[in-house]
């Protein structure tokens, strides 16, 4: 630490003189080996703010200041670094032990807010707020146009001849998007009713019926033929908050209404300073959860500023350009509307463009910018998630501070699956991710941001199945997309004498009941050591990729980035993984971005991030301005790679013919070009190879080569002061994969290589011959290999494989089970089992012990242990020496010393899972409820113990 402070306080004073000296190339040297001492004494011990946070629910707002403490100091103690305070409805089903409601914003709760922030600052602990209840933004207090609004649309089809009559009520009923969160208070409004032919070939076909309604009916006389009634409906208040805790459970805010965004947050500011002070010395960020608005699309101005910023009256139009719509806002019928011709069709997929960019437009000029203004107002920081369903996936997270994208857990993470497969909904399983990840972690190294904060371990699948291993893979995919700080989903507020398993909100049972608890702080270290590196570095990038946003938003309107029901293209994902797959790096660029641009010395130049290469993933629509743009780029000497198709048209309504033409123009010149304007047709299976040809077909030069690329290997690259970082991730929770790469010579030259282990915080030097380095990835396994002028350190001795001499224990076990019920119980076994195919131990958990003694007249041959298969963390002990944990990876330790001549004691102890417990709680709703509900999905027994074999060599 004094090694810290003393660099900080002398680089704040160096004078004019002493930058000269920066010129001097010993100077330099000793500033270079200065930054990386502080880097490796961050990675060996990292200070607070490196470590993980966590969503903390305040479950109900039951809070009481004893308890508030007693889970700062256990959170603290399990090496979280801050929390997220975070007022939730309390769960359902669950015993409150009578404890009071504090309202959100009440002088109670403002008390308890202050002790709160008091406790963490003592214990070092950063503090972030919600800067509300539940999600989305919404309360109480809104009222009329400050609620969200939606307009959506109601489609009866009819066949004639025939005479009919509706009530608006059972049209309202057929237009109501079954939101997840209706508000009781809501009220419903026809703006327009048309009589609609089935074919539409032309809009004036379309008859306004709206002024024969009397009295809440219309009556409706139809010829022969197809026809539908249209009603375009308009939803005030329309949904509530979710999971809103009291004081914050009403509607929603309209977030297109500026003037409503800045009440709802200066009420929050306002009420909580003017009794307790200023919040910026406590509260490090506001923070904005999901933006899931269930497709709230509507203000009263919304029309009248389409029309200014588009050029024409989208009104006529409007009930044709939005699909059937239900929960979260998802497109749930592309059918639902009449037929219509193609021509009718390409004008309103163009219109439907303009109005998704017009939303995100106000958007983000109306709420987006007025948050991050009124955080900066309050010398707070912004932290967001801040995409969502018609907003700007790349630029919604510019103005951040903190941008945040997501990961969850689910089954299906760490298993090999098909292309076919991972391009499906739900979009994250097998490695992981989900589709915004990238995107943000993208728009954050455009506006030079290091820190970039994830939703991590979001679980609502895998409750109590949880190990830390797949906690890795999780995590280290949030990583391999370029997230460098997890905020763990999460915490809940539960005061110790809650019924058993306590007060759950949501999964992710972050709980000292948990069996995996005295373990967790190995993975918050390994996770903080991480950040500590990634922070202090820059994420190298030199290919950019772009997908086809307009298109999409033309033919579907905008998606939920985070698992979106529809992409376009369904494997966009496999673009970006493939390209990393291959020992290259990119980052997501945007049309506002290329436009954004600068053109030299064949490089794509936005702020300080350089691309020599730019893949369009099928974008058929663009502007005419990125089109001349992308010529800028290719004449400057960069390359283009089309997938599957060349930019055909533009984007947009309004003189779409002239436009037109300036887009083919365009695209003509690029044509000229044909070695650096490429069409490429997408592979019909096998990106990773695919990619691999285009490498070596253009010369696409990768800075690290891999003898055997594999969907579930990956890497990254970052650079420090004098130094690279790769990572290499193995994302199979199963199986083990070879790990032979070879590194270009610009990353090794005059640099020596090292491991860095993030689990450890230990270093090792490795030897590369010719730029090679060989290594099996266990399961979940990763490889931080760090390069710099550092020469002098151990060396890396990794443990061998096991050899066909090595010993294997068929010895007889003595097993004790201390289950976390506090019963124990002890058993002989000859073989090795898994426990849950053992009827006695299948709905165990706790620790399991495993106990042999081994009779060595020649101790001193033997240095290693394997352990084979293990279900569980694994602790050995030999003659009652702690040997060490695996929680990953291989099963396999060192002994060293250990053992003596003669008898020896090896105990192994696995701490299990508690799911199969759970199951078997029948009376307990809770457990049920999160591992046997069929209404959710039925969880599935893990297995659990020490299967082997067990190896001694």
């Amino acid at each position: 630490m004094m090694k810290r402070r003393s660099f900080l306080l002398k680089s704040t004073v160096l004078s004019a003189a002493s930058i000269v000296m920066l010129h001097n190339n010993g100077f330099a040297n000793s500033i270079a080996n200065t930054f990386m001492e502080l880097v490796e004494d961050d990675f060996k011990n990292p200070v607070t703010h490196y470590r993980p946070f966590v969503r903390w629910w305040w479950n109900g707002n039951k809070i009481e200041k004893a308890e508030l403490a007693r889970e700062l100091s256990l959170l603290k103690d399990a090496g979280i670094g801050g929390v997220e305070i975070n007022p939730i409805s309390f769960p359902s089903n669950t015993d409150d032990m009578g404890i009071p409601s504090v309202e959100w914003l009440s002088d109670e709760w403002i008390d308890l807010l202050k002790f709160t922030l008091e406790e963490a600052k003592k214990l070092g602990l950063t503090c972030d707020l919600l800067a509300g209840t539940g999600f989305p933004y919404g309360a109480d207090f809104l009222q009329g146009e400050e609620r969200a609004q939606v307009v959506v649309v109601a489609v009866k089809k009819l066949e004639g001849p025939i005479k009919i009559e509706f009530s608006l009520f059972d049209l309202f009923k057929e237009a109501d998007p079954a939101t997840l969160s209706p508000y009781s208070g809501r009220t419903m409004e026809m703006l327009e009713l048309n009589i609609v032919p089935d074919p539409l070939i032309s809009m004036e076909q379309v008859k306004n019926i709206t002024d024969q309604v009397t009295n809440g009916v219309v009556k409706v006389d139809l010829p022969a033929g197809k026809f539908a009634i249209y009603g375009l409906v308009k939803i005030d208040g329309f949904m509530r908050v979710i999971q809103g805790a009291p004081g914050g459970v009403g509607p929603v805010l309209n977030h297109y209404n500026e003037k409503a965004v800045k009440k709802y947050l200066n009420k929050i500011t306002d009420t909580i300073q003017n009794r307790i002070g200023p919040l910026a010395p406590y509260i490090r960020s506001f923070f904005l959860d999901s933006l899931e608005m269930e497709g709230a699309n509507w203000t009263s101005d919304m029309m009248a500023e389409f029309k200014k910023r588009r050029g024409y009256d989208l009104y006529p139009y409007l009930p044709f350009i939005l699909f059937r719509t239900g929960r979260m806002g998802n497109t749930v019928d592309l059918n639902y509307a009449v037929k219509m011709s193609p021509e009718l069709e390409k004008m309103l997929n163009r219109m439907r463009f303009d109005f998704e960019l017009t939303k995100a437009e106000l958007f983000r000029e109306r709420f987006s910018i007025t948050f991050s203004q009124w955080c900066a107002q309050n010398k707070i920081k912004s932290r967001t998630q801040a995409y969502g369903r018609g907003h700007f996936p790349l630029e919604g997270s510019f103005g951040m501070d903190i941008p945040e994208g997501e990961t969850w857990l689910k089954y299906g993470i760490g298993e090999e699956i098909t292309e076919a497969d991972f391009t499906k909904y739900p979009w994250h399983l097998g490695r992981g991710n989900t589709m915004i990840n990238k995107y943000v972690s993208s728009a954050a190294h455009l506006k030079d941001k290091k820190l970039i904060s994830s939703e991590e371990l979001t679980n609502t699948d895998m409750v109590f199945a949880e190990t830390l291993a797949i906690f890795k893979i999780a995590g280290d995919q949030s990583t391999i997309s370029g997230i460098t700080h997890p905020i763990f989903h999460g915490f809940n507020y539960s005061p110790k004498k809650a019924a058993f398993p306590g007060w759950i909100t949501y999964g992710g049972y972050f709980n000292e009941q948990n069996t995996i608890w005295p373990h967790f702080k190995k993975y918050t270290d390994y996770r903080a050591r991480q950040s500590a590196l990634l922070q202090q570095a820059t994420f190298f990038a030199d290919i950019a990729i772009m997908a086809p946003i307009g298109d999409m938003w033309g033919d579907f309107g905008a998606q939920m980035e985070p698992f979106p029901s529809r992409v376009t293209p369904p494997y966009q994902m496999l673009v970006w993984e493939s390209i990393h797959q291959n020992g290259n790096a990119c980052d997501y660029v945007s049309e506002q971005v290329i436009a954004s641009a600068e053109f030299k010395d064949g490089l794509m130049i936005y702020g300080s991030r350089k691309y020599h290469t730019l893949f369009l993933i099928e974008v058929k629509s663009i502007e005419p301005q990125t089109a001349k743009k992308l010529y800028d780029f290719v004449k400057a000497g960069g390359r283009i790679f089309c997938i599957e198709a060349y930019p055909e048209k533009s984007l947009g309504w309004l003189n779409h013919h002239k436009r037109d033409q300036e887009v083919s123009e365009w695209i003509d010149k690029l044509k000229s070009y044909p070695k650096q304007f490429i069409l490429l047709p997408k592979p019909a299976a096998d990106f990773k190879t695919w990619y691999q040809r285009i490498q070596t077909q253009y010369g696409v030069k990768p800075y690290v080569t891999f003898a055997k690329p594999n969907s579930m290997l990956t890497q990254i690259r970052y650079q420090a002061k004098d130094t690279e970082i790769l990572l290499f991730t193995n994302a199979n929770a199963h199986y083990s994969i070879m790990l032979d790469a070879t590194f270009l010579p610009e990353i090794t030259a005059d640099k020596q290589a090292w491991i860095w282990d993030a689990a450890t915080g230990d270093k090792f030097k490795i030897d590369l011959k010719n730029g090679n380095f060989k290594t099996k990835l266990y399961p979940a396994d990763s490889k931080l290999i760090v390069f710099n002028k550092e020469d002098s350190g151990q060396m890396w001795h990794p443990i061998p494989e096991v050899p066909p001499k090595a010993i294997k224990l068929n010895s007889i076990w003595k097993v004790t089970f201390r289950h976390m019920d506090k019963t124990v119980k002890t058993k002989e076994m000859r073989e090795l089992h898994d426990l849950k195919e053992l009827r006695e131990f299948t709905h165990f958990a706790g620790i399991v012990s495993y106990t042999s003694t081994l009779h060595l007249s020649n101790p001193s041959s033997f240095r290693y242990i394997d352990l084979g298969k293990v279900f569980g963390i694994a602790e050995l002990i030999i003659n009652g020496k702690d040997m060490g944990t695996t929680w990953y990876g291989r099963n396999a330790f060192t002994v060293n010393n250990a053992f003596i001549k003669g008898a020896n004691t090896i105990e192994i102890k696995v701490t299990t899972v508690m799911l199969n417990y759970m199951k078997s709680l029948t009376e307990n709703a809770i457990a049920q409820y999160w591992s046997n509900n069929s209404k959710r999905k039925e969880q599935p027994l893990q297995s659990m113990g020490m299967v082997g074999p067990v190896n001694l060599f």
